[in-house]
């Protein structure tokens, strides 16, 4: 466990680390006894320091929800991250150089809720409370390295959770669905990039339902005293592999009857 002045450290550190647009060695390297509430109480403190920025909280963002990734970082269990308002891209923007430091992309099912959710909600309750569901991107930037260049060690968990869960940015479509309209299970995406396809993913690859992508969001924050809040978005979780994104990249996501998404990189 760590520390109060370690964990204020960690989140100010990387409160810098983004501004700069310079990355910061891995927090799990750092800390070796370092643990996931230690991760999220660094989440939380930065947090802290983005709202007394002047930041406001949008939403949320579940990551980490496919088996696959699950597996190849070794843990059993999504995390989230926190969407501020300096993070809401629109549809079809160019994103200005510079403004991440690796950006890559997802595609996700986003929901915008009508009601708040907090603690040991159902999936009828998660669908009572939704306003309407949407194509989404996100964009994802690191503020800590990927990898540690002298051991070659990979970020984990604690690093990505630390990190507010890699989020860098949201792209929504225009459209907005009811959210029984659809089986979210079989709404999927083609994506290109630059005009080629990079890859495809159905909804079901979120926890076999995008929707229990919420309901597990719902119960981890009644853990710590928060809740999804009426007006907020949260992205469901991603049903594709992160795209890298350097300058010049354009992506456009076809979700068929759902919609479609689009967004650049300068």
């Amino acid at each position: 466990m760590l520390n109060a002045d370690q964990i204020a450290q960690a989140a100010t550190d990387l409160v810098e680390a983004e501004s700069l647009r310079r990355q910061i060695g891995l927090l799990s390297l750092r800390h070796p006894g370092i643990t996931l509430d230690d991760a999220y109480a660094i989440q939380s403190a930065h947090m802290a320091q983005k709202l007394l920025q002047g930041r406001h909280i949008i939403g949320w963002k579940i990551g980490l929800t496919s088996k696959v990734m699950q597996e190849a970082l070794g843990i059993d269990t999504p995390d989230s991250g926190v969407i501020y308002d300096d993070m809401d891209f629109a549809d079809g923007a160019a994103v200005p150089a510079g403004r991440f430091i690796q950006p890559r992309i997802e595609t996700e099912i986003a929901f915008v809720m009508k009601a708040p959710l907090e603690g040991d909600v159902t999936r009828e309750d998660v669908l009572a409370a939704t306003d309407y569901v949407a194509p989404a991107i996100e964009i994802l930037d690191t503020r800590i390295l990927r990898a540690d260049p002298e051991t070659g060690q990979s970020r984990r968990i604690f690093d990505t959770v630390a990190d507010n869960a890699a989020n860098g940015g949201i792209v929504l479509g225009p459209q907005r669905h009811a959210p029984g309209a659809f089986d979210l299970r079989w709404v999927g995406a083609i994506v290109k990039k630059n005009d080629a396809v990079i890859a495809t993913g159905l909804g079901a690859a979120v926890l076999d339902d995008p929707v229990m992508g919420i309901v597990w969001l719902a119960r981890r924050m009644g853990q710590y005293g928060q809740r999804i809040e009426a007006g907020q978005v949260v992205l469901a979780g991603s049903f594709i592999g992160p795209v890298e994104c350097p300058p010049g990249t354009r992506i456009f996501a076809d979700y068929g009857p759902f919609g479609a998404v689009s967004v650049s990189f300068n």
